[in-house]
């Protein structure tokens, strides 16, 4: 099994979901917050997979139609490093 790793831009990004949905439903923040979490942390498992990353070097986990979540990988590591809205511009 790999070991996850999770970057300070990760949080925050997962932080700043978090405090945009729970304008309207505070538990539905933290819902999200725990999925996409929950779904980085599966990335341990070798039989959970991920998709290529638009950007060399990268790999990409849809951990919800909505977010996207950045990763970086390597022999022993996966490194979460940002999660975007499925939208937005990406790289």
């Amino acid at each position: 099994m790999k070991q996850i790793m999770r970057t300070q831009s990760y949080r925050d990004d997962l932080d700043a979901i978090e405090a945009f949905i729970a304008q309207d439903k505070p538990q539905a923040g933290v819902d999200m917050w725990l999925l996409i979490d929950d779904q980085v942390q599966q990335l341990a498992d070798p039989v959970f997979t991920c998709r290529p990353g638009l950007v060399a070097g990268t790999v990409e986990l849809v951990a919800h139609p909505n977010y996207i979540v950045i990763l970086e990988e390597d022999a022993t590591t996966i490194t979460a490093l940002n999660v975007v809205h499925a939208r937005k511009k990406y790289p």
